[in-house]
């Protein structure tokens, strides 16, 4: 049964006290709420209290709105029959101190004022302050909780082991060391604009997380100096930086008659200068985006000249073919073009030659020439036929349809069909004699299974100690390249072990 609380009115003076106007004066200064310090005085007032009556009281205190006047009192539980008497009253003497008092009725017991001693005076203190501290963060809270995503400006305040404490209205953001754009110095007094990257929630240290290094920190100056991203004509698709050195920018619009990149270049590059400028001179290049992958690769490798782009097995990686009088621009200085491509555009980009890429290329024809020739029994020319049509592998061949194949030059049906069979056998006597080893060697189904794994690979694998998927996992992108040797290339081998390794959280 929900409790009823008794309370007595009482006629209240016109004039403020002096506690009234204080809590008045406080209030205006820390921009919050007058009921707000009230409150804190009330908690504070509530410690001494207890301090003075004992904790196992349940106590009230009261401030009044308009009259000042402080009362304490002891909050009683009326009962029929009483077990604790710190907490509780029988009917009889509740009756005494309210006519009113019922069984179930919760009635107060006025107490003697509590004089504030040394100690009282500081705890009092105490939980003032940390109540008028927790009331002005939770409105500096407020207030800056929907601005999470906005440039900010404010004035350095102190420097305190590199970290850099910034006043924003009358509030104190942190701009950490990391956060910083290498080698940029900001003194006591300085204004600064920063990217408001985040709220900090704990009760105590900066309310407000700052950065310049935030990807989003160049996207909202680009927003401040180019009208067209600001109203939506132009859309900044995504961003990729080494703050302080170099960033690139994919952007595109939906106007056919407005030319994106020089919307955020600018009449002789006063726009992209500007931004330049506030990040130190940060060098920025600015791509067009396209929602064709390898075009939007082959921009963004600007001012690297690409040829072809070839995309690998594992559908997240690419292989960027270049001149070789292009293949350090393409790179970059210390690799910082081609890094900032892949962070882009969200693909693993390596980046060769043309007389690399025809190497390999011819290395890995050689490969499944040999394979084929071994496998189906048929001369070279049959085997530069298919490989011709695009088989890549024996298992393609027997996956593939009689039609398909006899659409090969040359062929007919009947060589297609006996192809065809021919395939067949050696899968199935191939997968036979590695269900084999797989036992023989005491490998786990998990590995033995795996669907992202060719039988060749599965036999290197095997033939190699590895035994379940975890040891798969396990391994380093090197070693896995030693054990398969040219049956994988690096970008494939780190996916795959990824790709084992997801399994580790599921």
């Amino acid at each position: 049964m929900s409790k009823k609380v008794k309370f007595e009115e009482k006629a209240a003076p016109v004039v403020k006290s002096e506690i009234l106007q204080i809590a008045d004066i406080v209030a205006k200064d820390k921009g919050i709420e007058v009921d707000d310090i009230i409150s804190a005085m009330e908690s504070a007032i509530l410690k001494t209290a207890q301090m003075k009556y004992g904790e196992e009281k349940e106590l009230l205190t009261i401030i009044n709105r308009k009259t000042g006047e402080i009362e304490i009192y002891r909050l009683l539980e009326v009962v029929s029959e009483v077990d604790d008497p710190n907490r509780q009253i029988d009917l009889k003497r509740a009756t005494m101190i309210d006519r009113e008092a019922e069984i179930g009725y919760t009635i107060r017991d006025q107490l003697p004022a509590v004089r504030f001693g040394r100690v009282a005076a500081q705890a009092a203190r105490q939980v003032i302050v940390q109540k008028v501290g927790a009331a002005e963060r939770n409105k500096q809270y407020e207030e800056f909780k929907n601005r999470v995503g906005e440039i900010i400006t404010g004035v350095v305040k102190r420097v305190e082991y590199s970290n850099i404490i910034i006043d924003i209205v009358r509030t104190e953001g942190i701009l950490r060391k990391s956060e910083t754009i290498p080698n940029e110095i900001f003194k006591v007094g300085d204004r600064i604009k920063v990217l408001l990257s985040g709220l900090n929630s704990e009760p105590i240290g900066s309310l407000l997380q700052l950065s310049r290094t935030n990807p989003d920190f160049l996207k909202k100056l680009f927003e401040q100096e180019v009208p067209e991203i600001y109203d939506g004509a132009v859309r900044m698709v995504a961003v990729a930086r080494d703050p302080g050195s170099k960033a690139k920018v994919a952007v595109t619009t939906s106007d056919p008659n407005l030319d994106p990149i020089g919307a955020c270049v600018g009449v002789k590059g006063s726009r992209v200068q500007a931004v330049v400028d506030e990040l130190k001179g940060e060098k920025i290049d600015i791509i067009q985006w396209s929602d064709n992958p390898a075009m939007f690769i082959v921009n963004s490798l600007s001012p690297a000249e690409v040829t072809r782009i070839v995309i690998e097995e594992s559908g997240s990686a690419v292989t960027a073919v270049v001149p070789e009088d292009h293949l350090s621009a393409a790179i970059g200085r210390r690799g910082q073009n081609v890094r900032l491509a892949s962070r882009l555009t969200g693909w693993t980009i390596s980046i060769t030659t043309e007389a690399e890429e025809a190497k390999a290329r011819a290395k890995e024809t050689e490969r499944i020439l040999n394979a084929f020739m071994a496998g189906l029994d048929v001369d070279d020319v049959i085997a530069h036929l298919m490989i011709g049509e695009g088989y890549s592998s024996i298992e393609d061949i027997a996956n593939s349809t009689i039609a398909e194949i006899a659409s090969i030059e040359g062929f007919d049906e009947d060589v297609a069909l006996e192809i065809q069979q021919r395939a067949i056998a050696h899968v199935g006597k191939r997968k036979t004699e590695i269900a084999n080893l797989c036992i023989e060697n005491g490998v786990a189904k998990d590995l033995a299974e795996y669907e992202l794994l060719r039988p060749e690979l599965l036999e290197c694998l095997v033939k190699s100690g590895i035994k379940t998927l975890n040891d798969l996992g396990d391994l380093a992108t090197d070693e896995l390249l030693e054990i398969t040797g040219d049956l994988l290339n690096e970008a494939d081998a780190q996916t795959l072990i990824m790709k084992v390794r997801e399994n580790w959280f599921e």
